[in-house]
């Protein structure tokens, strides 16, 4: 049976882009299986927000998230890859990461160049480590990889922010050198950049799309169009899931039954309720 990282592999070498809803538990990861998405990514702006309550801004550990990962990964079949943030540490310790992301079940692992604490790719005020020490996060990462850890190495770039798109270009380009198998630059601001990124970077590239963020919202045949193989909405469904739940809220502080809930059985077979009982009668049946 084909590794997770073998999946990932395996999408990456096909035609056309991926569309890649990023999730933030082992519900979410399910939705996005069931709706027919190929693949997911494990959103660290979402799992601060839905586990611990907190910003996207260094806040999370790295047990918290690789525990989180490790149940997206067994509820879905499809590949998963995992926020890895800047590594959480030293060389070491992004060795660690990727080794403990691969027994996790994720396919792949973003590791990105920011100064830790870091930051929501999206917010002001980020920084960057200088390039070499940016370059020994990947190295690290990639010997991790080599040295038997199952799993993808994407090399993110935060310097577009900081230093401009040439410093992000020239980073990502030696990533790519360096053995990254999917390569993101983080936030362009039009789409004059994102043709930058996508016509002067090799390999797979990422686009990363948030809903108010500073990156257009290109429809997905564009972003093919320029060169990019994954179009990620990290926060989409993270949003949509709280809007839901303050109308919800609001009509029962009004003293209304909410609009547009799921009926009971539909909710029952999508938390997997049919599908544990069909189970358990066969065995029952056995008996």
């Amino acid at each position: 049976m084909p590794s997770p990282a073998a999946d990932l592999r395996r999408l990456l070498a096909a035609d056309g882009l991926l569309t890649m809803p990023c999730c933030f538990d082992a519900l979410s990861a399910r939705l996005i299986q069931d709706a027919g998405f190929p693949l997911t990514f494990m959103s660290g702006f979402a799992v601060s927000a839905s586990r611990v309550a907190k910003p996207d801004m260094g806040l999370i550990s790295y047990g918290e998230m690789v525990e989180q990962g490790r149940q997206i990964c067994d509820a879905v079949s499809i590949p998963v890859i995992g926020d890895g943030d800047t590594g959480y540490g030293n060389p070491m310790n992004v060795r660690r990461t990727v080794e403990g992301y691969a027994r996790a079940g994720f396919a792949g692992v973003m590791i990105e160049d920011q100064l830790a604490p870091k930051r929501c790719g999206h917010t002001r005020g980020k920084e960057v480590v200088p390039r070499e020490e940016a370059l020994t996060r990947i190295r690290a990462a990639v010997d991790a990889r080599e040295a038997g850890a199952d799993i993808l190495i994407m090399a993110r770039t935060d310097a577009r922010a900081i230093h401009g798109l040439d410093e992000a270009i020239e980073r990502a380009r030696a990533f790519v050198d360096l053995g990254a198998d999917i390569l993101f630059v983080e936030a362009p601001e039009s789409e004059a950049e994102l043709e930058r990124v996508g016509r002067e970077l090799p390999g797979p590239k990422l686009a990363n799309l948030v809903e108010g963020g500073d990156t257009p919202l290109l429809p997905p045949e564009r972003l093919e169009a320029l060169g990019f193989k994954i179009a990620a909405y990290p926060v989409t469904l993270l949003s949509a899931s709280i809007r839901a739940m303050q109308e919800a809220l609001g009509s029962l502080a009004a003293g209304r039954t909410p609009d547009r809930l799921l009926d009971w059985a539909t909710l029952r077979e999508t938390v997997g309720f049919d599908a544990y009982e069909a189970l358990l009668a066969r065995y029952r049946g056995e008996g």
